[in-house]
């Protein structure tokens, strides 16, 4: 199934690909944030409410853009069970807002490579179709737990953060899981040895976290 999102962007007097944009739509008395995060090759999607905090869907994956067309073949849908979207075309219009702050450290998309045990590290096949990204743009992150074969959705949750000096810290706008999540702050310390980011913290439930994240160079449609 294929659908076509007719996006307003402004006169696109700057370039599309490779930033963060945001717009607002109402529905049945709410008002629904929509997050659009883009690289070169990949575009999610989210859309959420901030008042009360309610996460609505995402959806992502790899685009080819003709014209001011983007096929996106999508990796994801939260929706999939209920809509069955696998493919969508994103055309521009006049009402995008560019968001993006200044590059940061970090940028890119992250699969989940595994963990630090008190006994080494235990990697993960991330090339496996159950996969867990991060995808980080100039001070916007998302993760998406998903399943490439199946389309199974997992979860996901977002917002903006900051990294320097080794220092990352996520505070959370959206969450799949449980809306109450919303509001946290959550600091972290890194350290970048490529292809590998070393991300140690506390996660949202409270619990210690050594994870591994190794950068996604795959792009099945070139």
């Amino acid at each position: 199934m294929k659908i076509t999102w007719l996006f307003l962007l402004s006169a696109l007097s700057f370039s599309l690909q490779g930033q963060v944009y945001s717009y607002v739509t109402e529905k049945e008395g709410k008002e629904i944030t929509h997050r659009i995060l883009m690289d070169e090759q990949y575009l999610i999607e989210t859309q959420y409410c901030s008042t009360p905090p309610e996460f609505v869907l995402t959806r992502g994956g790899f685009y080819t853009q003709k014209g001011q067309t983007m096929e996106v073949s999508l990796e994801f849908n939260s929706n999939f069970e209920t809509d069955g979207i696998k493919t969508i075309d994103v055309q521009t219009h006049p009402d995008w807002k560019l968001i993006s702050n200044s590059a940061l450290d970090l940028n890119g998309k992250w699969l989940m490579a595994g963990r630090v045990t008190d006994n080494g590290e235990n990697r993960r096949n991330i090339a496996a179709p159950r996969k867990t990204m991060k995808f980080l743009k100039d001070g916007y992150f998302q993760w998406i737990a998903f399943n490439t074969e199946s389309f199974q959705f997992f979860g996901s949750g977002g917002g903006f953060y900051t990294a320097e000096n080794q220092k990352y810290t996520e505070h959370i706008e959206y969450f799949s899981r449980n809306n109450e999540t919303v509001g946290k702050v959550l600091p972290f310390s890194y350290d970048l040895k490529e292809p590998d980011w070393y991300h140690s913290g506390t996660s949202s439930k409270g619990e210690p976290m050594r994870e591994i994240w190794t950068k996604r160079m795959d792009n099945p449609l070139q």
